[in-house]
């Protein structure tokens, strides 16, 4: 897929940058994952972007090249009562924390997806909206918490199928809010989330 400009690889080149993204905010189920990659100076590649603008096989494809050709990388992951009790946008911030606390390098400046951050203390960070569409380690970050909540959400199909979660990964589409009516809710469900939206009766029962 083409791009329509070349992203960068820093903000600042002279510092140690580690780009943070999430996946899984707007979803009905599951944890949200985050992701912190730091890439060496020498890094290029053509192909990776925003998640959202790549397929799942480039991202699969994309996925060990960032592993093995990044200085560190790390994945945070909040589960879905944890989002309940701190909502959303808190757990978003807690995974990526959580992915930076792994890292084996620490960084000395965080490049964020979005356009606010819960400080993480002793480093500085700096918001950049759409960053994942203009930085190379924020667009690595968002594959790897792409790719590897995909993975969790296909694991729990094996044991959830009526919500198809092998196809919607938990977003809330009309197949999933039909399951849930039919069904009820799930253990991995977010029930401080709208599950039904505004169209159809509640039935909504843990299970």
């Amino acid at each position: 897929m083409k791009q329509n400009a070349p992203l960068k690889l820093f903000l600042e080149k002279d510092r140690i940058e580690a780009g943070c993204d999430e996946a899984g905010r707007g979803c009905l189920a599951g944890p949200v994952f985050a992701a912190a990659v730091i890439l060496p100076p020498f890094f290029k590649n053509e192909i990776l972007n925003d998640s959202k603008q790549l397929s799942a096989k480039q991202r699969y494809a994309l996925r060990p090249i960032i592993e093995k050709q990044s200085l560190s990388w790390a994945v945070g992951i909040v589960d879905n009562k944890e989002i309940d009790k701190i909502n959303i946008l808190n757990a978003s911030f807690l995974a990526m924390h959580r992915a930076i606390k792994k890292l084996k390098i620490k960084p000395e400046h965080l490049l964020i997806d979005g356009n606010h951050f819960n400080p993480y203390k002793g480093i500085a960070h700096t918001c950049i909206i759409k960053g994942d569409g203009k930085f190379l380690s924020i667009a690595a970050a968002s594959v790897l918490a792409k790719t590897y909540r995909d993975d969790f959400m296909i694991s729990l199909h094996l044991k959830y199928p009526g919500y198809h979660w092998d196809k919607n990964k938990g977003y809330p589409t009309k197949a999933h809010r039909e399951a849930i009516n039919r069904l009820g809710s799930c253990p991995f469900h977010r029930m401080s989330f709208n599950l039904l939206g505004d169209k159809l009766k509640p039935n909504i029962e843990n299970k």
